[in-house]
């Protein structure tokens, strides 16, 4: 005799004895959709439009000599921003070595030593830094490096510390996010094994950490590359390769850019449209870099 049992089929339930409201329901799950994805639209059309003409008058001035030369006069065609270019790369390699260790180490002991009132008293420091407008940051260093503490002037070094003030909040919140996702389970398991506490921090936690401290490191140095404001009042700009370390004004794509846009000579202004459009393309490579990054940590987790 079997003993194998059948499900029987489900009633067919008619339309006037399902649950009252269900075709109201889907209009407005379908009526948010089209409402969110029109918001959705509206809100990229700017960034479209703005990605668009930046390319279209600035690709006619990238060439090997835009990044090689320096700025001519500005009624003069050709020339490039070689000056910016270094200066950029001078400046954000300094801040990137005052930033990104700092406030991976601020946020190590706010997740690792906390919570405490230091730990909350940083943490709110730290938003109210990321809100903080970038000239005011500048003005800061300004006032104590510039002209105070025995009048540093304006410099590379300066125009560093400005830059690293504006990524350290980035980092830390960053980097204070990936830690505490890394699971209590493996700092337990270190600590079984004998490690102590700092021990598990360099060698257990920071590693699990990785992907995700250079993802936010990426996004911070990708907001700071293209910083104008604070660098007007510390590295002051200059047309000339500049090597020294403090004491001499330093250039830098920005603010180069900020000044060709600001002349009536359209060979000046199209220099400028080159610059934008070499500043777009180097944060989108680090903000690609990072998103990269961190999809590969997460589909290896």
């Amino acid at each position: 005799m079997s003993t194998m049992t059948t499900t029987p089929p489900r009633p067919h339930v008619p339309l006037s004895t399902r649950p009252p409201g269900s075709s109201y329901r889907r209009f407005k799950d379908r009526a948010a959709t089209v409402a969110l994805t029109g918001a959705m639209i509206l809100a990229m059309i700017p960034l479209v439009l703005i990605i668009f003409e930046v390319t279209r008058r600035g690709i006619g001035v990238l060439s090997l000599d835009f990044i090689t030369q320096t700025e001519p006069p500005p009624r003069r065609e050709g020339g490039g921003y070689a000056a910016g270019f270094f200066g950029t790369l001078y400046i954000m390699a300094l801040a990137v070595l005052m930033s990104i260790p700092f406030g991976i180490a601020t946020a190590v002991y706010i997740v690792e030593y906390g919570p405490n009132r230091l730990t909350s008293t940083i943490r709110f420091f730290t938003d109210v830094m990321t809100g903080i407008p970038s000239i005011f940051v500048g003005l800061f260093v300004y006032g104590l490096l510039v002209i105070g503490w025995g009048g540093m002037g304006f410099g590379t070094f300066v125009g560093a510390v400005a830059i690293a003030v504006m990524m350290l909040p980035i980092v830390t919140r960053s980097a204070e996010e990936m830690l505490r996702l890394v699971p209590h389970e493996i700092r337990n398991a270190s600590y079984g094994l004998g490690a102590r506490k700092w021990q598990t921090i360099v060698h257990t936690v920071l590693p699990a950490a990785a992907p995700g401290l250079t993802t936010g490191s990426m996004l911070a140095i990708a907001r700071g590359i293209g910083e104008t404001a604070p660098l007007l009042l510390t590295a002051f700009g200059s047309g000339l390769i500049v090597t020294s370390l403090q004491g001499s004004p330093q250039g830098a794509v920005p603010m180069q850019l900020y000044r060709g846009a600001a002349q009536p000579f359209e060979a000046g202004i199209d220099r400028a449209w080159g610059a934008a459009l070499c500043l777009f393309l180097l944060v989108l490579a680090f903000t690609i870099v990072a998103r990269w990054i961190g999809s590969k940590a997460s589909t290896n987790g």
